[in-house]
């Protein structure tokens, strides 16, 4: 901006306003260093944009990596009970396609084994005046059982909360409490196990004064599958039908449960849609920056990134990919994955006379098909094709996101360094005008009174002693106030 002054409101001993000049006369650097504090902060804003986008393409390829997983959940099955109250399963990759009919007619149980009730749990269980006892506990049935000698001796473990606690701390895989009630305290014993492992049995009982009750449960699961007899020591099972897990829930003769097994469609329909979801919010945020607003006629803070455009146009591609054969399922069109006029997909749920094919019937008639088009042996499927180009476009070194990252890292290092330095230079030269100023702001504040004292003197050599008074209307003689 223009400085100007008026000349004789200079000499009035007012002077001048050293900060307001000094500030007009760098006034053009300062701007300088606000127009790069700007570009700044516009990187700022950029870079911030462009780390979402990085963690938004790195998830875009989490959700193509599961379709391209050949274990993955394109490849799983389900199996899918006709009465989940009975019996439920699980099947891995490997499991065959198939009908199964189930009738539960036992659950594995664990064994226990508890005695009658005494007067409490602290009271010496002992045939007075016998010191010690004896109890032999078998675990399991048959040649696998094992026996567990108990020595019961007056004042270690001859009373119920004893006998529990020293009987739990043996590590058989049985575990032992004490329940009171109305009638007393009576030591009930229960196996960890199930099934004829977990069988209990008192094979001996001297001199206790206990009276133990039959032994319950310790038995196994018995059902049959497609009418052979099958039997499991748990109700967890696995071996009976290939690659499935069964997990029974309750017994009823009466019931045939049937089980299929087959392609998991729900799994797979997850993992498209993951998919699409994925890849619609990398598009949908490049799409922003490109697209220019009609109300200040500008794109984004990145409309004018030439890496994005190039992501755009690789991501583009990547999904106009297709194969050939493989019962016409060759591009995602045939899928029923609507490509849309902005580059997003949709997953097309309901037929029409455009887009007649449902994703939901494409994986209920062909399920390998839709398997095969994403991956197949030769890693040439949609999905390992697409999967190839993110390795790149994600690579951690040279990835087209963090390279361009590593860009902006950099010329917001130079701006800041370039901002540095023009602040440290403008502080300077602001001390300097600021000590010259004042300098010149003293000399004009005392320009009345020297003129005071040269026309005094003056007027007394010229033997005139009447000299007008320094009238100054200087108020404020160390800044100045400003003129002009």
């Amino acid at each position: 901006m223009g400085i100007s002054f008026n000349a004789a409101a200079l000499l009035n001993g007012n002077g001048i306003n050293v900060s307001t000049l000094v500030t007009a006369l760098i006034s053009n650097q300062t701007a300088s260093i606000t127009l790069l504090q700007n570009q700044q902060t516009d990187l700022s804003t950029q870079a911030g944009l462009l780390v979402g986008y990085n963690n938004n393409l790195t998830a875009l390829q989490t959700a193509v990596v599961a379709l391209a997983n050949p274990t993955g959940p394109l490849a799983s099955q389900a199996a899918n009970s006709s009465d989940t109250s009975i019996l439920s399963a699980t099947a891995a990759t490997t499991a065959t396609a198939g009908t199964h009919q189930i009738v539960v007619s036992y659950l594995a149980t664990t064994g226990t084994v508890y005695t009658d009730a005494i007067k409490d749990g602290n009271t010496s269980f002992l045939t007075d005046p016998t010191q010690t006892g004896d109890i032999q506990l078998q675990v399991g049935t048959g040649a696998s059982a094992t026996t567990h000698d108990i020595v019961i001796t007056k004042g270690t473990n001859d009373t119920l909360n004893t006998l529990a606690t020293y009987i739990t701390t043996q590590k058989w895989g049985v575990t032992a409490n004490v329940v009171t009630d109305a009638s007393g305290a009576r030591l009930a014993l229960g196996s960890q196990a199930s099934g004829t492992p977990g069988a209990l049995a008192i094979t001996a009982n001297t001199n206790t004064g206990l009276n133990f009750n039959t032994p319950v449960g310790g038995t196994n699961a018995s059902l049959t599958i497609d009418g052979v007899p099958f039997s499991s020591a748990t109700n967890t099972i696995t071996g009976a039908i290939a690659g499935v897990t069964l997990n029974l829930s309750a017994a009823d003769k009466n019931t045939t449960v049937q089980l299929t097994v087959g392609p998991d469609t729900a799994a797979a329909t997850t993992a498209i849609n993951n998919f699409v979801s994925a890849y619609n919010t990398m598009i949908g945020d490049l799409n922003t920056q490109f697209t220019v607003d009609p109300t200040t006629n500008t794109e984004g803070p990145l409309g004018g990134d030439s890496a994005l455009r190039e992501l755009q146009a690789s991501l583009l591609n990547d999904t106009a990919y297709s194969i050939t054969g493989n019962s016409g399922l060759v591009n995602l069109s045939s899928l029923g994955i609507i490509t849309n006029n902005d580059g997003t997909l949709t997953v097309n749920t309901a037929p029409t006379d455009a887009h007649p094919v449902t994703l939901a019937s494409v994986l209920a008639s062909n399920p390998a098909g839709v398997q095969s088009f994403f991956q197949n042996t030769s890693g040439t499927g949609f999905a390992q094709s697409f999967n190839n180009d993110l390795v790149n476009l994600t690579d951690i070194t040279n990835g087209i996101l963090v390279n361009d990252i590593a860009g902006n890292t950099t010329q917001k290092n130079a701006l800041a360094t370039q901002i540095t330095n023009l602040q440290d230079r403008l502080t300077i030269q602001q001390t300097a005008l600021t000590l010259q100023f004042d300098q010149v702001n003293a000399t004009l504040e005392a320009y009345p009174s020297l003129l005071y004292e040269v026309t005094a003197e003056m007027g007394a050599l010229n033997g005139n002693y009447s000299v007008s008074s320094n009238n100054t209307t200087n108020t404020t003689p160390n800044t100045g106030a400003s003129t002009g």
